[in-house]
């Protein structure tokens, strides 16, 4: 009997039998099958040493495959409980997943671990490594493997089996004396697993993710395909703790949080500014893509919620009010059912559309408590959200006007590429299969019209229709998507919005919905930890601080800074009797961006030293001049 095999350049390799990716890769070189971690057997990953069936298309993964790094932090979970088992042999282990950069593994033991004992487990972890222990795939019956975990004291083990669905295989894996609940796929040996691997933390959790059920230990790790790459990205974290935009708030005065109002912020005078920058910076590139900007109602009845659909996806997370005539109200956590009713108002024409309105209005979402993170992730925040009500043959069009402006906007702030993902229908969604059919090759249609390239994200879009989303690369090489466009034929037949075409029919609009920064608080979070604070000068809350040397000039400095505001230059006067390199190290710390340093010598010739941030410099300029300049310098961009 002869088995073939076809490879990712269309050849194809025989055999007398069914072999295994190991073999497969040992035809094609010693090397090959040296380096094999698994295989891609028919587009699915399985273990390098199982049979393949005949015909199957093979693609052996090694470790620079981007496959790998996801089987290297799966396995990396599992070294770690082995270890953890080995110096705490009363430890339950329980679940253990991949996750962003790294791994995690959920126990349950009476006594907490301590840093001690993480330093300890890494090192078991580099052990079990070195020791080179076979890890191999066993199928167990079901009734068997809740025994043989009940008798090795893991009752987690033997409570997840039990739930698996009847006639699911039940496999295990072997490594050494260590044998784990798992559907795999792993790496042929824990050798494999390399040495870039490090152990960062330890936290609470729930067993099930639920408070009501046994309190578990999880410790957080991350895995990388060499030292190397662990390093690089331990070099991130550290550069990231830095730009903390928290710590740096703090230094710079903008904002702070407090229990009694948790995930909202306290904005101070300069951080409201800053804020205010932001906003009325978005709010004016709106205007230059002719944008109306309306407001909605902070409070909707339920109904309207039910009847658009966000009611029985976002409930949860919406706060509400009930009434004294017993109306359920939500708090809005999202604009788009008020535009649509702001739409409805008046009969709508072909030749009105397309019709783009924004919103800048305060919208609260009802975030869990741990999943709140300053700026970055808030229960009140603002959006620069639009939504842009146009007809199936517009769609193109506003598309390249929208990514156009996007692309301009992130070039102001220093952005100067982005990635797009393109997310398609997910499972729990609202409207017929045709309607997305419609939705997804309507944007679909527009990129490649434009010829973007987009990486397909599937599953991840809104329930209402397909997106964009727009991913910015900060400096220290962090990812964010802010930027987003949704197509939705859902909404405006939801809510009976309806325009007259041109042949005199009642036709339902194509409603975009739209962001370009997103959430104003998070983009600003992710400015101010990209430029460590040093923010462009057009943004800066106080751009320049008038400092004097001596109470001598303390009347030339007020004029100054008089003479600064009259041209709309936000600045602030500092006349403190302090020494002067205090004060230009207190105001370099907050990030002001320039200081302008005034001593009797300035105020004789009318002048201004100009220091500016990061620079050691000082150069002497007449004062109209520099007034002029930094009028120049605070325009933003239109």
């Amino acid at each position: 009997m002869s088995v073939s095999y076809r490879l990712p350049d269309g050849a194809t390799l025989e055999f007398d039998q069914p072999a295994s990716a190991l073999e497969i890769a040992g035809r094609i070189s010693k090397k090959l099958a040296k380096q094999a971690l698994a295989v891609k057997a028919n587009g699915h990953l399985t273990d390098v040493y199982l049979p393949l069936t005949d015909g199957t298309e093979v693609e052996i993964i090694t470790r620079d495959h981007e496959d790998a790094l996801e089987l290297i932090r799966h396995d990396a979970a599992h070294v770690m409980a082995e270890a953890v088992q080995e110096l705490f042999p009363e430890t339950q282990v329980t679940i253990g997943p991949t996750i962003e950069n790294g791994f995690y593994y959920d126990f349950h033991r009476e006594t907490a671990f301590t840093p001690e004992d993480l330093v300890a487990i890494e090192k078991r972890m580099q052990e079990i490594m070195r020791r080179n222990e076979e890890i191999r795939r066993e199928v167990w019956d079901r009734d068997e493997a809740i025994r043989f975990f009940l008798d090795q004291g893991e009752e987690f083990k033997a409570e997840i089996i039990r739930d698996l669905p009847e006639g699911e295989e039940v496999s295990l894996y072997r490594q050494g004396e260590f044998i784990d609940l798992c559907r795999g796929p792993h790496l042929p040996s824990t050798s494999k697993l390399g040495d870039g691997f490090k152990l960062m933390k330890v936290a609470g959790a729930y067993w099930r993710g639920n408070a009501d059920n046994a309190q578990l230990q999880r410790i957080y790790g991350t895995a990388w395909r060499d030292k190397k790459e662990l390093n690089a990205y331990l070099k991130q974290l550290e550069e990231a703790e830095k730009r903390d935009h928290r710590k740096l708030a703090r230094e710079m005065d903008l904002f702070h949080i407090q229990q009694e109002a948790v995930g909202s912020m306290f904005w101070h005078p300069r951080g409201w500014r800053l804020r205010k920058n932001l906003e009325n910076y978005i709010r004016a590139k709106m205007e230059k893509y002719d944008y109306s900007e309306v407001s909605t109602p902070q409070m909707m009845d339920r109904v309207l919620w039910e009847q658009s659909g966000h009611w029985d996806k976002y409930s949860d997370d919406m706060f509400t009010v009930c009434t004294h005539d017993h109306r359920e109200m939500a708090i809005k956590p999202m604009n788009c059912p008020g535009h649509v009713q702001i739409f409805n108002q008046g009969i709508k024409s072909y030749r009105d559309l397309p019709i783009r309105m924004g919103e800048f209005t305060a919208l609260f979402r009802n975030e869990a408590h741990g999943a709140l993170h300053g700026l970055m992730r808030a229960r009140s925040f603002s959006q620069d959200d639009a939504h842009i009500f146009c007809t199936e043959g517009q769609i193109n069009e506003e598309t390249a006007a929208f990514i156009t402006m996007l692309r301009e906007v992130y070039q102001d702030f220093g952005f100067d590429s982005f990635r797009i993902k393109f997310s398609d229908r997910p499972d729990n969604r609202a409207g017929s299969d045709e309607t997305w059919d419609r939705a997804e090759g309507a944007l679909r249609e527009a990129v490649e019209s434009l010829g973007l390239e987009c990486e397909l994200n599937p599953g991840e879009g809104a329930f209402y229709g397909p997106k964009l989303e727009f991913v910015l690369r900060d400096a220290i090489g962090r990812d964010w998507q802010c930027g987003t466009l949704q197509v939705d034929f859902v909404l405006p037949e939801r809510l009976d919005a309806e325009y007259v075409a041109e042949d005199g029919s009642r036709q339902r609009p194509v409603m975009l919905h739209r962001a370009v920064l997103g959430s104003l608080e998070r983009f600003l979070g992710i400015l101010i930890e990209s430029t460590a604070g040093h923010l462009p000068l057009w943004m800066a809350p106080v751009p320049v601080v008038v400092a004097t040397i001596t109470n001598a000039v303390d009347d030339y400095a007020a004029g100054v800074v008089e003479q600064l505001k009259a041209r709309g230059i936000p600045a602030e006067l500092d006349t403190r009797n302090e020494k002067i390199g205090f004060k230009v190290r207190e105001h370099s710390r907050a990030k002001v961006p320039v200081i302008w340093v005034v001593g009797e010598k300035e105020a004789e010739q009318n002048q201004v030293a100009v220091r500016r941030l990061g620079s050691q410099a000082t150069d002497t300029v007449d004062l109209d001049e520099a007034v002029e300049q930094l009028h120049r310098d605070t325009r933003a961009p239109i």
